[in-house]
C-alpha cells in the first residue's frame, strides 16, 4: 500500500516535535523516513482510557483502571537494587498505593512538581489493599481534567528510542500531529465505489484516522477491516493484471505436437505408471504450451510425489518440437543426482543430454558451450553455471527451476535472455506453500500440484523422543544398519552461533561414534565450513554406499537421494521449523524398505515445540504440515516468499482474514475481466492509485 501526496512525501523531519536529531533516529530504528512511512506505523493495540474510575469502584475483579487525583505522600525506599519508590494516591473516594521498582529516582523527582495526576494501569491486591506497579502518569491541571475521547495507541518502538524519547506516546503524539494536518484530498480512495458502497467499507481517509485514533472499538474494527481489505483487493488487482497481459501478449514458443520421443518413452520405457495427479499437470503443461503464449508454471510437489518425471517428460515435449530443454538445480550434488537420474531413464533414446556445474573440466566445457550453441545438445542439466552469459542455447524451448526459492528472482530472469522469444518456465518446489498462500503469493503464476504419491511408497513412521532415550534410539539405529540399511543423523544450524553449531557438531560426531566403533562402522560427516570439495567427497561415498552414517548439518535438507537410507535421527528437533523438520524427513523412505524418523528433543518443551513435533509424528502430509505451519509461525515474509513484493501485508494476515481474502480475490478477478486496461471512468481513482504506487523493478514477468 501506498499513498502519496506533496504532504506525505515530507521528509519526517519537518513535523512539528521532530527536528534532524529525532529524524535520524526514526530513520534508522523504524525506517520512517517520510509523513507517509509514519501513517503506516500502525499501532500494536489501544488502551482505553476513555473513563474515569474512582478508587472506589475497585474489586479483586478489577483488570486496567484510569484514575484522577492527587499524590499525597512519596517516599523512596531500601538502597541500590532492592530501592523501591511508594506513593499514595487519593480521588476523594479511597486511596490506594502506586508503587515503582525501576526508575524510582527519576520517578521521585517528577511526583515532586506537581500534585495532580491522572494515572493509568493494572489494578493488584496487596494484603487486602489495592496496589498499582509502574502506573503510566500524566499530569493534569485541575480536577476538571475529562477522559481522552478516542482510545489510545501503543505503537512499536525500540529501547534505543525510549531513552532518547521517542517512546510509544511520544510517537502517538507525532501521529496525532500528523493526521491533524491532514485532509481526504491527501488520503484519496483507490478501490471503486460500487465496492466501497457493496462492502459498506468507511472512508479511506477516516479508515487511517480511526486506525491510530479510534472513537471506540467499533469504530478500529471498521478502520481495520477496510485498510485489510484494501491490502489484500490492491495485491489481487495488480497480480491479476500481470496474469491477464501476460496471457494475453506474452508471445510464446509453440510445441504442437506431441510427438516421437514423447511417446516412445511413455510407452516403453517409463519405469512406473504415473499416478492421476502427474497426469493432470502434464495436461495442463500441454495446454499451456501449445497456444503459443508463454508458459510460467508453479509445479508444487511434496517429497518423492515425482516432480521430475513430469520434468522429463516436458524435456521430451520440447525436443519433439525441436527445441532444447534445461533444467537448473541449486546444488552440484542434486544437478548430478538428476543427470544421472535422467542418462539411465533416457539410455535408449536419441537423445544428447549434458551436465553443467561449476566443477566441469574446461574441455568438457568448451565441448558442452559448443553443443547448446550449435543445438547437438537436446537437454542440458546444471547448476548456476547454465545462466551465465558464456552459455548461448541454439533454440531454448523450457526452462525448468527446481527448488525455486533458492534462486533470486534477477537469476531466473537471465533464463528469458537465453532465447529471442523467452522460453516456457516451469517452476519446481518441495516446500509445501499451504494453497491460500500460493495461490495469493504466487498469483501472477498458474499452478499446479501433484498431491498424491506414487504407489508403492511407504510412509515414514515418525516417532519422538526426548535425550533419555538416546541409547535405545542408537541401539534402534544400529538394528537398522547391521540389516544393509543406512542412516542419517542432522544436528541443527544455529544462524547467530556458527561456531556454536560447530561444536555441537563435532560432540554430537564422537558421540555417535562411541555408539559405532569405526573399526565396525564408517561414518561421513557434512557441515559449512567444510571445503566444497570435501563435502562434495564426503556426501558422495554415503550416496555410493561407502558409508553407512551420515552425521551432518541442515546442509542435507536438499539434494541427496538415497534409496538404502532408512533411519533418520535429528537431534535437538525442537529447534527447527515445521516445513524444515518435513524436508528433512523426505531424505529418507525413498527406498522400497520401511524408513523410520526420530526426533530427539530435550524433556523441556514450549508448547508450540510440543505442537510441533506433534504434527510431524501425526501426519507425512506435506500440506497438512504447511497449513499448521502458517498457523503456528503466521506467514512471515510474504515479500521474501514472492520475491517480487506483490504481497507485502502489513495488516492482512492469510489465515486470519481468509474469508476477506476470499472476497478480495473474486472481486479483483471480476474487475480485471471486466476492464484489463482499468479504462472505466468508475475504476479511474484505482487506476491512478496503481500507476502512482508502481516505482520498482518489473520483475513481474519472471516466475
Amino acid at each position: 500500500m501506498t499513498t502519496s501526496s506533496a504532504t506525505l512525501q515530507n521528509p519526517i523531519e519537518y513535523l512539528k516535535g521532530v527536528g534532524p536529531l529525532k529524524g535520524d533516529m526514526l530513520r534508522k530504528d523504524l525506517g520512517i523516513h517520510h509523513f507517509e512511512d509514519l501513517l503506516y506505523h500502525f499501532p500494536l493495540r489501544h488502551i482505553d482510557r476513555t473513563h474515569i474510575n474512582t478508587i472506589q469502584q475497585i474489586t479483586p475483579a478489577t483488570d486496567f483502571v484510569q484514575l484522577k487525583g492527587k499524590i499525597t505522600f512519596h517516599e523512596l525506599i531500601g538502597q541500590g537494587r532492592s530501592k523501591r519508590l511508594v506513593a499514595e494516591f487519593r480521588d476523594g473516594t479511597g486511596v490506594i498505593e502506586l508503587v515503582w521498582f525501576q526508575g524510582a529516582n527519576w520517578v521521585a523527582k517528577l511526583l515532586e512538581k506537581t500534585a495532580l495526576w491522572m494515572i493509568y494501569g493494572k489494578v493488584s491486591f496487596f494484603n487486602g489493599k489495592p496496589q498499582m506497579s509502574h502506573p503510566e502518569l500524566e499530569s493534569v491541571e485541575s480536577m476538571n481534567a475529562s477522559a481522552k475521547d478516542f482510545l489510545e495507541p501503543v505503537y512499536p518502538t525500540t529501547e534505543k528510542l525510549k531513552s532518547r524519547g521517542l517512546g510509544g506516546r511520544q510517537i502517538g503524539k507525532l501521529t496525532q500531529a500528523l493526521i491533524g494536518q491532514l485532509s481526504e484530498k491527501d488520503i484519496p480512495e483507490n478501490i471503486p465505489q460500487l465496492i466501497s458502497e457493496k462492502l459498506q467499507l468507511i472512508s479511506r481517509f477516516q479508515a487511517f484516522c480511526h486506525i491510530h485514533f479510534p472513537p471506540d472499538e467499533a469504530a478500529y474494527k471498521q478502520a481495520l477491516r477496510r485498510l485489510k481489505f484494501e491490502e489484500l483487493f490492491i495485491a489481487q488487482v495488480r497480480l491479476n493484471l500481470i496474469r491477464v497481459r501476460r496471457n494475453r501478449h506474452a508471445r510464446g514458443i509453440l510445441f504442437d505436437k506431441v510427438g516421437e520421443l514423447f511417446n516412445t518413452f511413455y510407452k516403453k520405457y517409463l519405469p512406473f505408471a504415473l499416478t492421476g495427479a502427474q497426469k493432470r499437470v502434464l495436461k495442463e503443461i500441454r495446454q499451456d504450451t501449445a497456444h503459443g503464449h508463454q508458459m510460467n508454471r508453479l509445479l508444487q510437489g511434496d517429497v518423492g510425489s515425482g516432480k521430475t518425471i513430469v520434468a522429463l517428460l516436458t524435456m521430451l515435449m520440447a525436443a519433439d518440437n525441436g527445441f532444447q530443454s534445461c533444467l537448473m538445480a541449486p546444488t552440484e550434488i542434486l544437478a548430478t543426482q538428476h543427470y544421472n537420474g535422467l542418462v539411465e531413464l533416457l539410455k535408449d533414446l536419441p537423445i544428447e543430454l549434458r551436465l553443467l556445474t561449476g566443477s566441469t573440466k574446461a574441455k568438457q566445457r568448451r565441448e558442452i558451450l559448443a553443443g547448446l550453441e550449435q543445438g547437438s545438445i537436446h537437454m542440458v542439466i546444471g547448476t548456476h553455471a547454465v545462466i551465465e552469459d558464456k552459455v548461448v542455447f541454439n533454440n531454448l524451448g523450457i526452462a525448468i527451476v527446481d527448488e525455486q526459492h533458492r534462486f533470486g528472482v534477477a537469476q531466473r530472469a537471465k533464463l528469458w535472455k537465453k532465447s529471442v522469444i523467452p522460453p516456457h518456465i516451469l517452476v519446481m518446489t518441495a516446500t509445501p506453500i499451504p494453497r491460500t498462500l500460493a495461490m495469493t503469493a504466487y498469483g501472477d503464476l498458474d499452478y499446479s500440484v501433484i498431491d498424491e504419491l506414487p504407489p508403492g511408497r511407504q510412509p515414514v513412521a515418525t516417532i519422538h523422543r526426548t535425550d533419555i532415550y538416546r541409547a535405545k534410539v542408537m541401539r534402534f539405529m544400529r538394528s537398522e544398519i547391521d540389516k544393509g540399511r543406512q542412516a542419517y543423523v542432522i544436528y541443527p544450524l544455529i544462524e547467530e552461533s556458527e561456531k556454536l553449531s560447530y561444536e555441537d557438531l563435532m560432540q554430537g560426531y564422537e558421540q555417535v561414534k562411541s555408539y559405532f566403533p569405526e573399526h565396525l562402522y564408517k561414518i561421513s560427516m557434512v557441515h559449512g565450513r567444510m571445503p566444497a570439495e570435501q563435502k562434495q567427497m564426503n556426501m558422495q561415498r554415503f550416496v555410493t554406499g561407502d558409508t553407512q552414517i551420515m552425521v551432518s548439518t541442515t546442509v542435507i535438507e536438499v539434494g541427496v537421494n538415497v534409496p538404502n537410507a532408512s533411519v533418520m535421527v535429528i537431534e535437538s528437533a525442537e529447534k527447527f521449523g515445521l516445513s524444515q523438520l518435513h524436508q528433512l524427513r523426505g531424505r529418507v523412505g525413498r527406498g522400497a524398505e520401511k524408513s523410520y524418523c526420530v526426533l530427539l528433543s530435550s524433556a523441556k518443551l514450549s508448547e508450540e515445540a510440543r505442537q510441533r513435533l506433534g504434527i510431524m509424528c501425526a501426519t507425512n502430509d506435506g500440506f497438512k504440515i504447511a497449513e499448521k505451519d502458517l498457523e503456528l509461525r503466521g506467514p512471515g515474509d510474504i515479500e521474501g516468499t514472492r520475491q517480487s513484493g506483490a504481497l507485502n501485508l502489513k495488516l492482512a494476515d492469510l489465515v486470519a482474514d481468509a474469508e476477506i481474502l476470499k472476497v478480495a480475490k473474486q472481486l479483483a478477478a471480476d474487475l480485471v475481466e471486466a476492464d484489463e486496461k482499468l479504462e472505466n471512468p468508475a475504476h479511474a481513482t484505482l487506476r491512478a492509485f496503481l500507476v502512482q504506487s508502481t516505482g520498482k523493478t518489473a520483475w513481474s514477468k519472471i516466475s
